[in-house]
């Protein structure tokens, strides 16, 4: 909206322009491909502004107008990424008893940006960014280096995360103990592939989960020592 704003007022595009271009600009972020022994983040990212201008404008490219709505966009998304007080609440109280850490794919540069703009750090025992890895989720290299990190095995650790392909479809491939899909919008797709063991609509339905999974496990154990009395 910022962005929207000060191509309308200060560079006088109309509003449809101005949204046409952030749009072509989300749609350029989908697809976004980088490699960052090629070119830095954000070199490419003020390409894809420059691109969605000449593509809805015309005329010469504008590098310096791309790189002003480049940071403007991105200093806004920064300053709006905060961790709700409940979710914070909820991961002081799960610290209590168990090992938390934060695993992410992408761009070593822009993720450290995030984590350090929602002020996260304090509430996990260790972060993961796949970018300054070898290999990123679902590759179990990156889910068994965090387990080394925190000193547990696979087989002790649970995977949450929202997306099916890397969060759940790596926890599977690690061979850990539970994944669990946050799925928010709750809406069951075609084909649930990979399957996970939880679904869950909001992350703070996660403590519950992780009670179920223990008396599980409980009663597993009771029944085990049950039937060998």
């Amino acid at each position: 909206l910022k962005v929207i704003n000060a191509l309308q007022s200060k560079h006088h595009y109309g509003e449809g322009e101005a949204r046409v271009i952030c749009d072509k600009v989300q749609a350029k972020l989908l697809k976004e491909c980088h490699d960052p022994a090629k070119m830095c983040i954000t070199d490419l990212r003020i390409s894809h502004w420059e691109e969605a201008i000449q593509e809805t404008i015309g005329g010469e490219a504008n590098r310096n107008l791309a790189a002003e709505c480049y940071f403007l966009w991105k200093t806004t998304r920064l300053q709006h990424l905060t961790l709700a007080e409940d979710t914070r609440g909820m991961l002081t109280e799960l610290r209590k008893g168990l090992r938390l850490l934060l695993l992410t794919n992408g761009d070593k540069q822009t993720q450290r940006e995030k984590i350090e703009a929602c002020a996260c750090q304090p509430y996990f025992d260790a972060i993961v960014v796949g970018g300054e890895q070898k290999e990123e989720k679902p590759a179990p290299s990156i889910f068994h280096y965090c387990c080394d990190l925190l000193g547990v095995q696979p087989a002790e650790c649970v995977m949450v995360g929202d997306s099916l392909d890397t969060d759940i479809q790596g926890g599977l491939n690690a061979g850990l103990k539970a994944t669990v899909w946050l799925n928010k919008a709750m809406t069951t797709p075609v084909d649930t592939s990979p399957v996970p063991h939880y679904i869950i609509s909001s992350v703070l339905d996660l403590p519950a989960v992780l009670q179920k999974m223990e008396h599980k496990i409980n009663s597993k154990l009771d029944h085990t020592a049950g039937s060998n009395e």
